[in-house]
């Protein structure tokens, strides 16, 4: 009984998994060790039930028991927010991007996604550009990359971020 609650669990986490990737690995985790301690038998079977009911609750309501900044208040910005490193005002600027670039129906269109990519990019150059100092000139980080996400090329971290906001359903 406990491996089909266990793998219930699973799916509906790699169900949910696109719409905020880092949110749903941390509750993967949390499962992970749950299954490992009812194998090591190092908690009783009612504890264990209790502990599957409360990653199952944190599952389905992502906001119980996390607090987020009060801005923060539909689901993609959650989800932007846990994926750009808890940078709110990043998350704020390339959520008011992708509103005002998409169009009906971008998903299925090359060109409407290209308008929502290149917005997504010029939030992360405006963002880019006052973390910098425009007044004083002097860059902080180098100009091909950003530097909120390990480094990476800035094309790169729009892509995956672009991908994101491909799952989000209320875009």
């Amino acid at each position: 009984m406990a491996e089909t609650i266990e793998n219930n669990v699973r799916k509906l986490i790699i169900d949910e998994q696109p719409i905020n990737p880092k949110y749903y690995e941390k509750m993967s985790e949390l499962l992970d060790a749950l299954i490992a301690q009812r194998k090591q038998e190092a908690l009783d079977y009612q504890k264990y039930l209790q502990n599957i009911v409360e990653l199952t609750k944190k599952v389905q309501n992502p906001t119980e028991g996390v607090s987020y900044p009060k801005l923060l208040n539909t689901p993609a910005k959650r989800a932007l927010y846990d994926n750009l490193g808890k940078n709110e005002t990043l998350a704020l600027a390339i959520d008011a991007a992708v509103l005002a670039s998409k169009q009906d129906d971008w998903r299925s269109n090359t060109f409407k996604i290209r308008k929502v990519r290149l917005a997504i990019k010029g939030a992360f150059e405006s963002y880019k550009l006052s973390r910098t100092g425009e007044s004083s000139g002097e860059a902080t980080e180098e100009p091909d990359t950003y530097g909120g996400k390990s480094g990476e090329p800035i094309d790169l971290v729009v892509d995956e971020i672009l991908e994101l906001v491909k799952n989000q359903h209320e875009y």
